[in-house]
């Protein structure tokens, strides 16, 4: 099969033009109007697989079950528009320095497929190696940093603790000093994370995926999962068969239902008879007008539930952690921006005058252990990619990766086995609360 590089670089195999630097400047003058990324084609009555959700996961899972396994039957609905989600929302950190052995090496896979994106996708992704610093405020704080940096360096990453000093040479702007009110000690330093166009992955997965003939499907809601043979409410559950979906643009038969669909996941997974232990929560972030750079790193505070990076463009990206609440909401809140602003201010005072331009939330999958739900399910032919909490972005290129396999060998992957949904019921948790509750 040939390269997608090879495939986009003029036109791919239905025809999309390319363009070269010349071609885009005669294009960008003229009254035409620009061709679509990816096709635009009629819903079909059946597919091999069906994957509800069009975010990066959904996307990313369409595209190496193409590429990797040569299966392109698929479609890939979203009722709203491609990475419309939690895709869209986030704040676009990359890093890989968990836990748990098993978050560790995922993450690190994923970090991989990141940084090689560009060139696989043939697309500018925007990825920035920036450095990853997780502050330490106390004794506890501390010992938790050293505990996580000693996992990692057995999974062979790049991660360690540094002193203050070392803190203020990377990040000048921050107080290190004994006078702040939350003095920092130390921090747990990852120097391959960064961020990444969020935007650019969605489009680079979805075009590379509509080169190999993967039909994406938006303004498809699904409103029900279609299964046989079950047993429990309305005839599914434990024992059925997924036989397809029901969308508000009619019925679509297929043997494989993938449910990519973050907030909604427990929705989406009730239509088919299971339920998931997840609970919605909203995740907030803001942007600030755009200043000259002086934000070398990507910093998160867990005592003060605040992370912070500069775009190439200057903005200023803050986050905290999720609303301490079950909700569907996707808007702002005082709140959150007064509890915010005052974090930030007490590490870095000379922000003070910076203006917040906007802000908005995401919706965010909690599981108990802070640990995501893939694989099979009670219900034949119905996997799930969810449970992502507030790192789900970070997780996207390998959860693809992994969830085709899943789908093309009928066997769990071993990078993604820890993850079943059969660890809650046998007790095997995978607690990564302590590197992931703040979410970056």
């Amino acid at each position: 099969m040939p390269s997608v590089t090879n495939m986009l670089r003029d036109k791919n195999q239905h025809g999309q033009r390319r363009y070269s630097a010349f071609g885009l400047l005669r294009k960008g003058l003229s009254n035409q109007p620009w061709p679509r990324v990816w096709r635009e084609v009629p819903l079909k009555d059946s597919y091999d697989v069906v994957i509800i959700g069009g975010g990066v996961h959904g996307l990313a899972t369409a595209y190496y079950l193409a590429v990797n396994h040569g299966i392109t039957n698929v479609a890939v609905v979203d009722k709203a528009y491609l990475g419309s989600g939690g895709s869209g929302r986030n704040t676009a950190i990359v890093r890989s320095n968990y836990l748990t052995p098993e978050g560790v090496a995922f993450y690190d896979r994923s970090l991989t497929l990141y940084n090689s994106m560009a060139d696989d996708l043939n697309i500018n992704v925007m990825f920035s190696e920036r450095g990853h610093l997780t502050l330490a405020h106390n004794d506890s704080s501390l010992r938790t940093m050293h505990w996580r940096a000693e996992v990692n360096k057995l999974q062979d990453i790049d991660s360690s603790v540094i002193d203050p000093a070392e803190i203020k040479k990377i990040v000048p702007s921050l107080d290190v000093t004994s006078e702040a009110r939350y003095p920092i000690l130390g921090a747990l330093y990852h120097p391959p994370g960064g961020i990444i166009r969020h935007d650019a992955v969605v489009w680079g997965y979805a075009r590379a995926a509509d080169a190999y003939g993967v039909e994406m499907h938006q303004k498809t809601e699904v409103l029900d999962i279609l299964v046989e043979g079950g047993e429990g409410r309305d005839g599914k559950g434990a024992g059925g068969q997924v036989t397809g979906v029901m969308t508000n643009r009619g019925k679509i038969s297929a043997p494989i239902v993938v449910n990519c669909t973050a907030g909604w996941a427990s929705l989406i997974s009730d239509m088919a008879g299971v339920d998931l232990p997840i609970s919605t929560r909203p995740l907030q972030a803001a942007v600030t007008e755009p200043v000259k750079v002086f934000l070398p790193a990507v910093v998160v505070s867990g005592s003060l539930h605040t992370y912070v990076s500069q775009t190439d463009r200057g903005e200023l990206v803050f986050g905290a952690a999720v609303d301490p609440y079950n909700n569907y909401s996707i808007r702002g809140s005082l709140e959150f921006t007064e509890g915010l602003a005052g974090h930030v201010m007490e590490l870095m005072p000379g922000i003070s005058r910076m203006k917040l331009l906007r802000q908005w939330a995401g919706l965010c999958d909690m599981t108990p252990d802070y640990s995501p739900i893939m694989g099979a399910t009670p219900v034949e032919g119905f996997l799930c990619d969810v449970g992502w909490g507030t790192y789900g972005f970070k997780a996207g290129p390998v959860s693809g990766e992994a969830m085709a396999e899943c789908i093309a060998t009928e066997k769990m992957p071993a990078i993604i086995a820890a993850f079943g949904l059969e660890r809650f019921a046998k007790g095997d948790l995978v607690g990564e609360k302590g590197a992931a509750a703040v979410g970056h």
